[in-house]
């Protein structure tokens, strides 16, 4: 029960800290080496750069679509279950998710090729983590009500959904210009799986009918799986309460994080094409691939159909028999057609597949003007560095979910104060919020490079109110292609 308690906990309080794990701010936002991470394919103005261990790339992302903690907690003078029953009962759907995710670089680099400087690589790791549990429409109607006043109503299993993990990755990419106009990019992906639960695609349902023999008759048909990896292994660790615990888990995320785990293979792919002198369209497809568990498994399974109404009672004669078994024989009859299993079957998982789509129009003066010039390995085209001192344009985010495909959409604006300064406002909207407003700072300091983005800055004043949060800050280093 323990265990249960804990798996449950991480997955409602793991969105806390941890959505769609769309970038809109960052995306595009080419001064910014991380944004090469949303598109291999984004324009590269620089001859390298590294970021700062561990600082280069922290962010995180957190949502809810159906309620907001305000909505349950705040003192409004509404009794807490009257707010439960028309607030999150009634008012939610199957569709609404509550998810969250997070990322942190260890380390990031990347340089230009000496002998090819059309070529920019890069190179790292990062761990990642996200949490998504769908809103159990159903199954929570009928723990609230019971299924009393709820005859010939068919709760549908299917409404559970949830699936989280923890996951290292290592990367190689490379962004090649092909002409003047085009830019294309690739990215390797190795996967190094510390832990993952899913379950998806269940089905069954649960019906109280008028019974024959006794008053009310259920019926349960349930195809229901939980699949864990690393999970279970993480919970025995927790579960040691000694005095080794802590280097327990050290040691074991370390040797999860560092290829002891499950392993996986993917890829990124990108461009960038300049349709004409002040009009760009871009695109990305990230984390086409899989992670293949085959170590620290358990899954659960609830496989079966099942019909009963009750325990069958012969007046007098049953009341008064002290070792009568018939609770027992009942458990056993329901174990026997709807059975509750385990097993360590391997499995595959498919990452969560994201697509992006911009267009950018620039307007205003250039900061850097001139005709290309190639002379040599270290020349480069001056428009290479920045082309735009104000932009606007629209992005398109597009994620698979165990729900199908969710989208946002995306307005914005880039304004780039000389060398020093750039600034990127969004307004974005997607099933978490229709007003979300978001503002990005890049500031370079010499070759120090500093970013801070942050989204939904409307729900900032009152953030128990918000369906919606995002933060991203980061520090590299960077030489320019004309230093």
């Amino acid at each position: 029960m323990k265990k249960w308690k804990l798996l449950i906990l991480v997955c409602l309080l793991g969105t806390a800290f941890l959505s769609a794990q769309n970038k809109q701010l960052l995306y595009d936002f080419y001064e910014i080496p991380q944004s090469l991470m949303l598109n291999p394919g984004v324009k590269t103005p620089y001859k390298w750069h590294v970021g700062i261990p561990v600082l280069s790339g922290i962010g995180f992302q957190a949502g809810s679509s159906g309620i907001t903690v305000n909505d349950l907690f705040a003192n409004d003078g509404i009794d807490f279950t009257t707010k439960v029953r028309d607030r999150a009962l009634y008012s939610m759907s199957p569709r609404d998710e509550f998810s969250g995710s997070g990322q942190i670089e260890v380390f990031y680099g990347g340089f230009r090729s000496a002998n090819r400087p059309d070529d920019y690589y890069s190179f790292g790791m990062y761990g990642e983590g996200f949490t998504s549990v769908f809103w159990p429409k159903d199954l929570a109607i009928l723990a609230f009500e019971g299924n009393a006043n709820n005859l010939n109503r068919r709760f549908d299993l299917g409404h559970l959904t949830l699936q989280g993990e923890a996951v290292n990755v290592f990367h190689f990419g490379v962004n090649r210009k092909m002409s003047d106009k085009l830019n294309l990019g690739v990215r390797a992906k190795i996967y190094s799986s510390v832990f993952e639960f899913k379950s998806k695609r269940n089905s069954g349902y649960f019906v109280t009918t008028p019974g024959d023999d006794n008053i009310l008759e259920n019926t349960l048909v349930a195809e229901l799986e939980l699949q864990t990896s690393g999970f279970k292994e993480l919970i025995d660790i927790l579960d040691e309460d000694n005095n080794t615990t802590q280097k327990d888990l050290q040691k074991w995320l370390l040797g999860r994080s560092f290829f002891g785990g499950n392993l996986g293979l993917g890829a990124d792919f990108g461009f960038t094409y300049q349709l004409n002198e002040n009009t760009f369209l871009t695109g990305s497809i990230l984390d086409v691939g899989f992670i293949y568990h085959s170590n620290g498994l358990e899954n659960y399974t609830l496989n079966g159909a099942a019909t009963n109404e009750g325990i069958e009672i012969i007046l007098p004669e049953d009341l008064f028999q002290g070792n009568n078994d018939l609770w027992q024989e009942l458990v056993d009859d329901l174990e026997r057609l709807v059975p509750f299993g385990t097993d360590q079957n391997s499995f595959v998982s498919l990452r969560p597949i994201k697509l992006n789509a911009s267009i950018r129009y620039n307007f205003g003066e250039g900061n850097s003007g001139g005709a290309p010039c190639y002379c040599g390995y270290d020349a480069v085209n001056a428009r290479d560095f920045f082309d735009y001192v104000n932009s606007v344009g629209g992005h398109l985010f597009v994620i698979n979910r165990p729900k199908g495909p969710q989208a946002a959409l995306t307005a914005f604006y880039q304004r780039r104060l000389g060398n020093v300064l750039a600034l990127k406002t969004t307004y974005t909207v997607d099933k978490y919020s229709f007003s979300n407003i978001g503002l990005g700072l890049n500031l370079q300091a010499g070759p120090v490079n500093f970013y801070i983005l942050a989204d939904n800055l409307l729900g900032y004043r009152n953030v128990a109110d918000s369906h919606y949060a995002s933060f991203q800050f980061g520090f590299n280093i960077i030489s320019w292609n004309d230093n």
